[in-house]
């Protein structure tokens, strides 16, 4: 304004919080109450409920699209899916920092759940729509960065729990409703009923959600700078090998990671397709998972990290990940699955206790870049890892032709392993596990401010945005996976994942 043009610096200093409120936009109160961790929960919760109720609809929409390349097919849309996320998640959380989160929490759940109403009026649109809807599919990016902004320090890892909580419990119980309804009622019932959701979602964030980040912290005008510097999803990646420790770390998340994304794609449809499962049976398996998971990463984690340490946590949980993997890829029987789903519980403790290693071996104020190049990783791995999974179905031969639901599998197809890309990733897993016996279980000092700066000027007095280190977060993993795990912000706003054991 004037007055600051004419008393400068000194003056400015005084009236940026006081006087000068011409550098603020005026704009009335939106939304109900004051904005509150209880805003995010919903907006999560109505999002995954929507794409839950689905479960069992898009299965049968994927198989009669695609009869003779199904997983092929799954793997390239959910790969495409997964790295248009990777992509974009970092520069949309960048432009919340500047523009505010309402709006960019109403751009991406718009375009997240558009294509639901289009599996039964065009299951070709509603194919390439999904893969489309990548670029925008980062809710949670935006969700973390309102949880920050309403919370302090001291509350922000009890309100993360309860997001995380909230979405682990959409997923458990949506899959169930709609396969009960489609089984009743046909899957247009279920479609209709989750594209009303998804409508009262995009509602709720337009009348009853405010603004989380202050009108001081906003400029003018939308045409303001952000900082590039966050909106790169490589940034973090590129840290990577500047310290042993973290790139010991980093091999083995990528490693492990990698066949738990392709896994997370696949496993419903190669239930249904091999295994024989019907659609009532796919939605207990994923509740009945998803409530061991919860139980595995709460309860077990902690007593596990008490008494046998950080490291051996996470030797622990690759060593479940590998007879999970092994036992999906040579088992034959319903009865092998189940017993798998009940390791694959067991091995979700792996991603918890790494991102508490890396808290260990982090100095305090570098907790966010680390937690960010892991979060990078595992975004990357959801573009990667379906695609993969896909294409290792495909050169195997493991596409079914006009099978129908219950129908006994061919005898041409009883092939000694039934599911390749999972003995795969069995073996990833494996080097992994190697890997990670080379990790010092705890190195305080391992890490200097000077070695992972984000810039090559550092400062440390500046902040970095809580979403651009969330912003690669990918929001379609199912219960069981840690993707909800968000990265620390800032040098101000550290918060190391599992750093207190009650948490």
């Amino acid at each position: 304004c004037g007055m600051c043009k004419k008393m400068k610096r000194k003056h400015r200093n005084v009236c940026g919080d006081l006087i000068c409120m011409s550098l603020v936009r005026f704009q009335p109160q939106q939304g109900i109450g004051r904005p509150s961790v209880y805003h995010a929960v919903m907006v999560i919760f109505l999002e995954f409920f929507a794409w839950g109720l689905l479960t069992t609809p898009m299965l049968t929409v994927l198989h009669e699209t695609f009869p003779q390349h199904t997983f092929l097919m799954n793997g390239l849309i959910q790969g495409v899916k997964g790295l248009l996320s990777f992509m974009s998640a970092p520069l949309i959380g960048a432009l919340s920092d500047v523009w505010g989160r309402r709006s960019f929490l109403l751009i991406t759940v718009f375009f997240t759940c558009a294509p639901i109403p289009l599996m039964r009026l065009s299951p070709w649109w509603y194919f390439a729509m999904i893969s489309m809807s990548g670029a925008f599919s980062v809710t949670f990016s935006v969700i973390f960065a309102y949880v920050a902004d309403v919370t302090d320090e001291r509350e922000r890892s009890t309100a993360y729990g309860l997001v995380s909580a909230t979405f682990a419990a959409s997923l458990v119980t949506s899959p169930a409703i709609g396969a009960y309804l489609s089984a009743w009622y046909g899957d247009n019932l279920v479609v209709l009923l989750a594209t009303l959701i998804a409508l009262a979602d995009i509602c709720f964030i337009l009348l009853a959600v405010p603004e989380s980040l202050p009108d001081k912290m906003r400029p003018n005008t939308w045409g303001a700078p952000i900082s590039w510097e966050y909106a790169d999803p490589f940034a973090s990646l590129r840290k990577v090998g500047q310290d042993p420790t973290v790139l010991l770390i980093c091999i083995t998340v990528f490693l492990s990671y990698l066949p738990e994304a392709g896994q997370y794609s696949s496993f419903f449809l190669y239930l249904r397709q091999v295994i024989n499962f019907s659609s009532t049976t796919i939605a207990v398996f994923i509740g009945v998972v998803g409530i061991l998971s919860i139980i595995a990463q709460t309860l077990l984690l902690t007593l596990l990290m008490r008494t046998m340490g950080t490291k051996n946590t996470v030797l622990l949980g690759l060593g479940f990940q590998i007879l999970q993997l092994a036992w999906y890829g040579l088992g034959s029987e319903p009865w092998m699955m189940w017993a798998a789903g009940a390791v694959a519980a067991m091995s979700s403790i792996t991603f918890p206790a790494v991102s508490a290693l890396v808290s260990q071996s982090a100095d305090a104020d570098k907790q966010g870049v680390v937690q960010g190049m892991i979060t990078g990783i595992r975004g990357l791995c959801n573009g990667l890892g379906p695609a993969l999974y896909g294409f290792v179905f495909f050169l195997f031969n493991r596409e079914f032709k006009n099978k129908l639901e219950g129908a006994a599998l061919p005898e041409e197809h009883r092939a000694l392993i039934p599911g390749p890309p999972f003995l795969l990733g069995s073996c990833t897993v494996v080097v992994a596990f190697i890997v990670a016996l080379f990790i010092p279980e705890k190195t305080p000092s391992s890490l200097s401010s000077s070695d992972l700066c984000l810039s090559d000027k550092p400062n440390p007095e500046s902040k970095e945005p809580m979403s651009s280190l969330a912003g690669v977060h990918i929001n379609t993993p199912l219960p069981g996976s840690d993707e909800e795990s968000p990265p620390a912000a800032s040098d101000e706003d550290v918060e190391p994942l599992l750093h207190d054991s009650c948490v």
